[in-house]
């Protein structure tokens, strides 16, 4: 009887942790295209809408790279590939992968994620970011985030940072991959290409996370 009633809680903790995700993305979400989407607005539409966002600002903001960005659209369900590497020239998404969103963002009352600046929220935060200089840590190689915006302005003193995990699966799934502490963590594999991509840009990189 005692056996019965740990395991009932710990599936009804399982269950609470992931009730946002699996409502809002069914199991065959998988089957659904790039080019379609869960919401009115089509991810390439989104895709296109934000790299525009970016080139506008990067108007006024020449000491940043110019020729690609990284985004992470955040209403595509997280086993699916998220964080796309886009060509600010032609529009065009260079790589993409696998990426997490925080465990705060989760909000089990809500068919939709939240999102916050505030310390220890353990939420994501939207909005355009630098990436910074890297470092080593817990996850090996990392770097340092900055929020350019009022939305994600406390990034750096969150210690939000762009790192690997080995949590992160490399393939898509048709069932939530891992959370953070409100980091975009990458899969093992996919990070060195990214990672590459940083060490080879002599501007900094910009991330912008979006809904």
């Amino acid at each position: 009887m005692k056996f019965v009633f740990v395991f009932a809680l710990l599936f009804l903790g399982l269950h609470s942790c992931y009730s946002a995700a699996s409502k809002k993305y069914p199991p065959d979400s998988l089957a659904i295209s790039l080019d379609e989407g869960n919401d009115s607005i089509p991810i390439f539409e989104r895709i296109r809408e934000h790299t525009a966002k970016l080139n506008d600002f990067l108007k006024t903001h020449r000491e940043y790279q110019e020729q690609f960005a990284f985004l992470i659209d955040m209403r595509i369900h997280s086993g699916t590939k998220r964080f796309f590497v886009v060509d600010l020239k032609s529009g065009e998404i260079i790589k993409k992968g696998l990426t997490t969103h925080g465990s705060g963002s989760e909000a089990t009352s809500s068919d939709s994620l939240i999102f916050s600046n505030v310390p220890n929220s353990y939420c994501s935060s939207l909005g355009i970011y630098k990436i910074g200089s890297a470092y080593f840590g817990n996850f090996g190689r990392s770097y340092k985030l900055h929020g350019l915006e009022p939305t994600n302005n406390k990034a750096f003193e969150r210690a939000v940072v762009l790192h690997r995990y080995s949590c992160v699966p490399d393939d898509e799934q048709a069932y939530p991959i891992c959370n953070s502490l409100g980091c975009p963590m990458l899969s093992e594999n996919f990070f060195p290409e990214i990672d590459e991509m940083i060490k080879g840009s002599s501007k900094p990189i910009l991330l912008e996370i979006y809904y």
